[in-house]
């Protein structure tokens, strides 16, 4: 039996990419290549050309006009209005409502997979919406939440996973 590798990978699309910790663990699971960033802060941009030269920063997600082609979206949208420690206004506050950003580039990119990371107090401060509104992109979801220390962390912080897809055979392969 002859196995033939495809030459061209999944395409990754990263929003919010921080550092790229989530794209990382991202490029492992669904064996793809990051064709794209978006992210504004200058140290995180700095960390994300140390670890991919050459791969496009789209920069602030509200000036994208158009988002380019992935297969796979994922990131971890602000959580400053969602967390404990900030405003508690959830999705309707000025930062964590950038989700609806994401929601956008969700519709516009079509993608097979979605990955959002967000803090727990997702939970009870728009978990929901989220989930309306990646079913109204006609995407399935399932989603977990780990404690840090369930990974041998020293601390609880408890973060909130969510899995997208258009087609459950691609999450069982």
């Amino acid at each position: 039996e002859t196995t033939t590798t495809s030459t061209k990978a999944t395409r990754i699309g990263s929003l919010f990419s921080g550092i790229g910790g989530l794209d990382l663990a991202v490029e492992a699971v669904f064996g793809g290549e990051v064709a794209w960033h978006s992210e504004v802060d200058p140290y995180a941009c700095h960390v994300l050309q140390q670890w991919w030269p050459g791969v496009p920063n789209l920069g602030d997600i509200q000036a994208v006009r158009h988002f380019p082609e992935a297969s796979v979206l994922c990131g971890g949208f602000p959580c400053q209005d969602i967390s404990s420690a900030g405003t508690r206004t959830g999705l309707r506050g000025r930062r964590s409502g950038l989700w609806s950003e994401f929601a956008r580039a969700v519709r516009e990119v079509g993608p097979k997979v979605v990955v959002v990371e967000n803090v727990g107090q997702l939970r009870a401060r728009g978990l929901d919406q989220v989930l309306a509104e990646l079913a109204q992109a006609g995407l399935d979801a399932e989603w977990t939440s780990v404690r840090a220390a369930n990974v041998g962390a020293p601390h609880r912080r408890e973060r909130v996973f969510i899995l997208a897809y258009a087609d459950r055979r691609i999450i069982r392969e």
